[in-house]
């Protein structure tokens, strides 16, 4: 998808005549179904107004030119790629990325950022070069155009920056970024003689409009070098670094156990059989809390990518896909998206479409995605010759939330797929003990269960503690010892999108003289050094220090898990039911909807099955720790 595709003539003409902003603008509803922001039409009017004069300056006159390039399944767009023919008769394409920067700083967070004054505030934002270089990179290994072929077209990036005037010791051109800068070239203001060479020596020949269609006929696939390498990756990964999915290891290995093989063989039957068929395919797996769903996903994913299938796995969470993204590293990201991603997909372009947590599924997907119309589940269902959903019909927790297994089945067979459902009953997390969330569900009368009582075990360990002090003291002290360890709490506070005048996180969670920030909201930076973007949260060492909230720990594991039991959520004895509290709520998605208390007791059922060998609890309110107290069988129950 795109905004503009023509010549550089009709691009250089509707920039001479100011006209290009509103031609975007019109093209920009079109697609999206709302007006782009005032910032990004001044932002058009400005940078391809100079990136016209560069053009034309080059004696570009039989090239292509493509704006506002949406990387296929992402929400990103490249400003703009230049099409064209070099001396020697080579096809190359040169993306643009264009900054209006005047000024930066070197950033507190990792290596690749640089603080500068952008949406009304200075934020961390990746380098010029590094961002630049990723889109590079997405595009070469994932449509066609650029690998397929006896010849394929080449491709270049660089960045211009036509406001920003260099000065001595710049912070741009700082060591820290000579790598990319080497790949990928900064042109400042000072600059523009030397872009403007640059672009000649890669397109002065032309036939750029030849070049460009074929662009915009490419396939969005990935290399099957790409496929091989991710594959490697994620087979890696599952033998060490995923602790946040709870895995299980026989002599350093990952194994699948029991029903989750069985689970496992029976998807890749299907897909076999799907390609032989030529059948749509929609298979449903439903499993509750540490059922092993997101490891058998990404077992699917590395399995199928080794075999040149293309095979993408998508979830409904941020925090989760960004976290799996960082540690899977950059070949990956194409192969994880969100859900939202599918509505610009072709049908049936997807040879296998894996989604975890598909109870996360909305009704719509909206900007910054492209929208087409149609409910979310037919978007995903469209995109795949196969979709495989891993679900649990109890960790829906916002409002927006729809998917559950009974929605998914009644899309699928509208849209003519033949459905098949699997069920993983044991539970590989909280110890391999299925009571602990039966438990669990039975407590918070969610269903009723056989597990009406709990009592420690050597597998696994609950514990109610006297003071949110005390509880945060033993997530520490097992974080000290070797745990993955994380501490965590109902809705119950305001969640401040600002930092202190110290650049920290401002303390939101207060309970009489204890005070802990929340984690990170998004999109919030200028952070100290140490402090985790709020995706990363769970990973990152720093989030010891921070409340996560549901949106945060969602999907992750740990070996023993901190709640603080708000109340937003209490237990009446009188009635011996549990009633909600929306007054005490700080959750906008949630305290207005008519579900409040289930998505609560969603929430919560969540929050308390996160661990892997122990929960660690605080309760708000007394008369709900009485009650959760009466659960348990009297033996070492209090800390």
């Amino acid at each position: 998808m795109r905004l503009f595709a023509g010549s550089t003539d009709t691009f250089i003409s509707l920039n001479r005549n100011n006209q290009i902003a509103e031609f975007l603008r019109k093209e920009f509803f079109k697609q999206f179904g709302c007006n782009p922001s005032h910032h990004e039409v001044m932002s058009w009017r400005n940078s391809l107004l100079r990136m016209s004069i560069v053009l034309e300056s080059a004696d570009l006159h039989d090239n292509g030119v493509i704006i506002e390039y949406q990387l296929p399944l992402t929400s990103k767009r490249i400003d703009i790629l230049v099409t064209g023919k070099d001396g020697d008769g080579i096809k190359n394409t040169v993306i643009i990325e264009l900054k209006q920067w005047e000024r930066c700083i070197l950033s507190n967070l990792e290596s690749d950022y640089v603080v500068t004054w952008v949406g009304g505030g200075n934020r961390d934002v990746l380098h010029p070069s590094v961002q630049v270089g990723n889109y590079k990179y997405y595009l070469q290994e994932n449509c066609t155009a650029f690998y397929e072929g006896s010849d394929p077209v080449s491709l270049y990036a660089c960045s211009y920056l036509h406001n920003y005037n260099y000065y001595e010791d710049d912070p741009i051109f700082d060591t820290r970024f000579n790598k990319a800068l080497d790949r990928f070239p900064i042109y400042t203001a000072d600059d523009t003689n030397d872009l403007t060479s640059y672009l000649s020596n890669k397109l002065h020949q032309g036939m750029g409009m030849e070049i460009l269609a074929e662009i915009e006929n490419s396939k969005y696939r990935p290399s099957k070098k790409l496929l091989k390498q991710v594959s490697g990756v994620i087979k890696d990964k599952l033998r060490g670094e995923l602790r946040i999915l709870g895995q299980h290891k026989v002599s350093g290995d990952y194994i699948l156990l029991d029903e989750q093989l069985v689970v496992y063989d029976k998807v890749m039957s299907l897909i076999k059989k799907g390609e032989i068929d030529k059948q749509k395919y929609a298979i449903i797996v439903q499993g509750g809390a540490g059922t092993g769903k997101s490891v058998i996903a990404l077992q699917l994913l590395a399995d199928l990518a080794a075999t040149g299938h293309n095979a993408h796995y998508a979830t409904g969470s941020k925090s989760f896909t960004s976290t799996l993204r960082k540690i899977l590293g950059n070949d990956a990201r194409g192969l994880l998206n969100y859900f939202m991603s599918y509505g610009g997909a072709q049908s049936n372009e997807i040879d296998v479409l894996i989604m975890d947590e598909a109870h996360r599924i909305r009704e719509r997907t909206g900007y910054p995605f492209k929208s087409t119309g149609r409910l979310q589940i037919e978007d995903l269902i469209n995109a795949a010759r196969v979709s495989v959903f891993f679900i649990d019909d109890y960790q829906s927790v916002r409002k927006g939330e729809i998917g559950t297994s009974g929605f998914i089945r009644e899309n699928a067979v509208k849209l003519d797929c033949k459905v098949f459902e699997f069920e993983l009953e044991a539970q590989f997390r909280c110890g391999g003990s299925d009571g602990f969330i039966n438990w669990v569900d039975n407590t918070l009368q969610i269903r009723r269960t056989a597990n009406a009582l709990w009592i420690n075990d050597e597998n696994f360990e609950f514990k109610i503690f006297n003071s949110p002090e005390e509880l945060e003291q033993a997530i520490r002290e097992r974080n000290k010892s070797g745990f993955t360890a994380r501490l965590s709490a109902g809705f119950c506070w305001k969640w401040s999108d600002k930092l202190d005048e110290g650049q920290n996180l401002i303390n939101d969670v207060i309970i009489g003289d204890y005070k802990r920030p929340w984690n990170a909201r998004e999109g919030l930076t200028g952070m100290k050094r140490g402090i985790p973007k709020s995706q990363f949260w769970a990973y990152e060492d720093g989030g010891l220090d921070q409340i996560g909230c549901i949106y945060t720990a969602q999907g992750f594991e740990f070996d023993y898990i901190g709640v603080i039991f708000g109340n937003d959520l209490k237990f009446n004895p009188d009635e011996s039911s549990w009633e909600g509290h929306p007054e005490y709520s700080h959750d906008t998605q949630v305290k207005n909807s008519d579900n409040f208390i289930q998505l609560v007791k969603n929430t919560y059922r969540v929050l308390l099955t996160r661990g892997m060998k122990g929960c660690y609890v605080y309760f708000m309110d007394k008369e709900t720790e009485r009650f959760f107290r009466s659960r348990l069988e009297m033996v070492n129950t209090r800390s």
